[in-house]
């Protein structure tokens, strides 16, 4: 038996009218168009005090190691990985203002990922799902999108703190900042010209300015002898301290946006796909949520955040990748990522704030769903949007647009338009707000 009739066999290929070309293509272009978070995510988890090359060599072999069951148990042409918003909001807020050790925060993640898990084997998920309205769920996404690129800024030293003005421009003679600013024009420009792997080329080009202009000291070596493997992080989390420390509405929050941000990509990858079928279902789609799920509690206990499919792997849709087949690629071509963690962990903050500008920027392009010519839906849209970033909080947006959405119907006379579970979130985010 061929090689390609095997791959043929397990993955139908066939059947799903691919090739094993066309799906090998479609890996190397999702790839190329999620491996910007090698950089990314490391470095948000290096803000959050943890071991740098720890963090990288984590972030990676989640990425293989969940990537792989996506493949081959779910048949997913998706990758899955630690997730940009989640992380953010791990590193900026939980281990941040709200003063938690990164052990602590793993601990919290690991939680989230068993309650996903229930959620996922039970109508509960389905439930909450249905229960927000599509106007909100399109704000979630537009908001992150906001907080994510606010964090971009804020790492670049484009925008600073103020006193009087609580933020301003920052130094733009800083030679890091330029070099920032340098990075999101190139980028923009790439990806204007549609020129596959756009963010990684602007993340390879400023680090090589910065090492060429001594910005940052060049990496002892390049290529790592051994497998790496992450030693300062593996089974550092803290489930205890998560539950003595009673962090159920960072749990909550985890939870919801790993809910929301897998059901979203997966159902917008399926339908890119052309998978979807006429009544909506998505064959193996539980097996998929199930897979994110093992990722979150697998990427607690390595080192790293909540673990979530990647829309970027639409462009290797696009590609033509219809089976699992394209995402074992993807989780090759990361695992060989694993030998060059040296030159990985040279990457700086000033080279990867770009990207998440750039992300954020991308995210932001579902306001243009929200329907704001209704007031009941543009106010409580408006401040899920805008009180992420300017809280530091990506909780409180979810709390302040599911309570502003619910007041708004139940008190117009619109209460029916409300699901009822969407009634028991809300009143859980008020009983929060009170609580601190």
């Amino acid at each position: 038996m061929s090689c390609a009739h095997f791959l043929d066999r397990c993955f139908g290929l066939t059947r799903c009218q691919t090739s094993v070309r066309q799906e090998l293509v479609s890996g190397l272009t999702s790839f190329m168009a999620m491996c910007y978070l090698i950089f990314v995510v490391p470095g948000m988890l290096a803000d959050a005090g943890m071991p740098r090359e720890s963090a990288v060599t984590a972030v990676i072999w989640v990425t293989v190691i969940i990537t792989l069951i996506m493949g081959l148990w779910a048949r997913f042409p998706v990758g899955v990985a630690p997730g940009l918003g989640i992380t953010a909001f791990f590193a900026y807020y939980v281990c941040g203002p709200a003063g938690y050790s990164w052990q602590t925060g793993l601990g919290a993640v690991f939680i989230s990922g068993v309650f996903f898990m229930l959620l996922t084997v039970t109508r509960v998920r389905q439930m909450i799902i249905d229960a927000v309205p599509m106007d909100l769920k399109y704000a979630i996404v537009v908001g992150i999108g906001a907080f994510i690129a606010f964090i971009g800024m804020k790492n670049c030293g484009l925008i600073v703190a103020d006193p009087s003005t609580f933020v301003a421009l920052g130094d733009l003679s800083r030679p890091s900042t330029l070099l920032s600013v340098f990075g999101v024009c190139l980028c923009g420009v790439l990806m204007t010209l549609n020129v596959r792997g756009a963010l990684i080329i602007g993340i390879v080009v400023v680090t090589g300015l910065g090492l060429a202009l001594g910005l940052t000291p060049p990496p002892d070596k390049i290529f790592s002898a051994s497998v790496p493997l992450p030693v300062e992080t593996f089974a550092a989390l803290d489930i205890r301290g998560a539950l003595s420390h009673g962090l159920l509405s960072i749990i909550f929050t985890l939870t919801m946006v790993d809910l929301f941000d897998n059901m979203g990509v997966l159902i917008a990858l399926a339908r890119k796909a052309g998978f979807m079928k006429e009544d909506g279902r998505i064959e193996n789609l539980d097996r998929a949520l199930v897979t994110d799920s093992i990722g979150t509690m697998t990427s607690a206990v390595l080192g790293a955040t909540t673990a979530t499919s990647y829309l970027e792997c639409a462009a290797g849709v696009a590609e033509g990748g219809r089976t699992g087949l394209s995402a074992v690629c993807i989780a090759l071509l990361f695992a060989l990522a694993l030998f060059m963690t040296p030159l990985v962990a040279v990457v700086p903050g000033y080279a990867t704030a770009p990207v998440l500008i750039i992300v954020g920027a991308l995210m932001m392009q579902d306001v243009t769903r929200i329907r704001f010519d209704d007031f009941a839906t543009a106010l409580p849209a408006f401040l899920t949007i805008i009180s992420m970033p300017l809280t530091f909080n990506i909780a409180t947006g979810f709390g302040l647009g599911f309570i502003a959405y619910v007041l708004l119907r139940l008190l117009s006379g619109r209460g029916r338009e409300v699901a009822p579970m969407l009634y028991i979130v809300a009143v859980c985010f008020a009983v929060n707000f009170a609580l601190r």
